[in-house]
């Protein structure tokens, strides 16, 4: 990303900032969120040969990492100005915290609908097939055998259907943004290392939010995929500043190389996976925190963390992927990127109706060639639509005025025309 004052420490950064105004829209963060976004949505829809295109194949982490991780710089960038302390003690802390719990209760009730939605497109494949794995396909069993108790998890967002659970961990991060980006401000490393020792205490005492009425935690553990979004968080508010937290270093940049063909080898060498498994497992029996030696996504497990750090890392230093970003080939990507929740919701819903046509037509090879491609089609109409529904309700209107006509009752009414120059 382009640096401001390259090289200051965070208080002098902070104080110099605090006057700036909006900050110009980094390409590459619109570009990358657009890519996790498509890929979130194939990943949803099992089965088709799409997914072979997506990140998971170069590693263990998957668009769901890298989703946390560009939302996290998003945050530090746009909400960031705000708490700076100049901003803060004219406007108030308020102005600074409400966008960002506006936007929790977005997500929450954006979550809402998508389970309700999510509902109803399971039952009416149940109606028209009559099959009853329509009722228990991704955590739906609870709501169609246990409805009461169901129905009480939903809206406390403690019982979550498949694919329809990567908003309720956000909406808790966003509502602790406030604080951690106030804490980031002032002591950034501070916040680095609380935001490490979380992550790492969830994987030794297995801290979860409840389920409820299914045992276990959440799916999206908040103490453990607070780290992803943390670090971004951190890359955001010191880019807002104009100083880089993680800095450009060419041993850095070889390092995370090294890492990224190390997880490629682990990932395909043959036998090399099994026996870095197995290393990890004795090391478990020995005592090493679970996250520390697994592959569990719930935990955001080290070699899934580390994968999306490096592979981050290493595309921040390419000025190729600037160029591409910034490029027109990649603009449905951008554009997309640009409407996260619209896209994100309306993927779910995309990704639930082909999976529930799958279902019902297993033999029809043609589907999972084609509905995926149709899905991703349907999701750039719905940016490009967004878009264009955006510029033209931004757009300055003529001056109106009102001027007297008279109707043939003889009363007098208004009329809205048009103010000539």
């Amino acid at each position: 990303m382009p640096q401001l004052n390259a090289g200051l420490s965070p208080a002098t950064a902070s104080a110099r900032a605090a006057p700036l105004g909006k900050a110009p829209r980094d390409p590459r963060i619109d570009v990358f969120r657009g890519l996790a976004l498509v890929m979130i949505f194939i990943n949803h829809v099992p089965g088709n040969p799409y997914e072979y295109l997506t990140i998971r194949n170069l590693g263990f982490a998957d668009a769901a990492e890298a989703f946390f991780l560009m939302s996290g710089i998003a945050a530090g960038l746009a909400y960031t100005p705000r708490f700076i302390e100049r901003d803060r003690v004219t406007y108030g802390l308020w102005r600074a915290v409400a966008p960002l719990w506006k936007r929790a209760w977005s997500l929450y009730v954006v979550q809402i609908v998508l389970s309700a939605v999510a509902l109803g497109i399971f039952a009416t494949a149940f109606q028209i097939i009559t099959e009853a794995e329509f009722l228990t396909k991704i955590n739906m069993r609870q709501v169609f055998q246990n409805p009461t108790q169901a129905l009480i998890g939903i809206p406390l967002l403690t019982h979550q259907f498949g694919y329809v659970n990567i908003l309720p961990a956000y909406s808790v991060l966003l509502i602790c943004a406030p604080a951690a980006i106030m804490l980031g401000l002032r002591w950034p490393w501070l916040l680095f290392a609380l935001s490490l020792t979380l992550w790492l205490l969830t994987g030794v005492f297995r801290l979860n939010l409840p389920n409820y009425p299914n045992p276990g935690g959440w799916f999206f553990n908040p103490f453990a995929w607070q780290a992803i979004f943390v670090f971004g968080l951190l890359v955001g508010l010191s880019q807002r500043q104009g100083y880089r937290f993680f800095p450009a270093s060419r041993a850095l940049f070889w390092l995370s190389v090294a890492v990224l063909l190390g997880i490629l080898a682990w990932k395909y060498v043959p036998g090399l996976g099994k026996f870095l498994n197995l290393q990890m497992h004795h090391l478990r029996e020995a005592g090493v925190p679970f996250n520390l030696t697994s592959h569990d996504k719930t935990y955001l497990s080290a070699p899934r963390f580390v994968h999306i750090l490096a592979l981050g890392y290493f595309l921040s230093q390419l000025p190729s992927v600037t160029r591409f970003a910034a490029h027109r080939v990649a603009s449905p990507f951008q554009l997309i990127g640009r409407h996260g929740l619209l896209i994100f919701a309306s993927g779910t819903v995309l990704a639930l109706i082909c999976q529930t046509a799958m279902l019902a037509q297993p033999k029809a090879v043609w589907m999972v060639w084609v509905l995926p491609a149709l899905g991703t089609a349907a999701l750039f109409a719905i940016a490009l639509l967004a878009e264009t529904s955006r510029r033209v309700l931004s757009a300055p209107t003529t001056p109106l005025e009102r001027q007297p006509v008279i109707s043939g009752s003889g009363f007098e009414k208004t009329s809205i025309v048009e103010a000539r120059p």
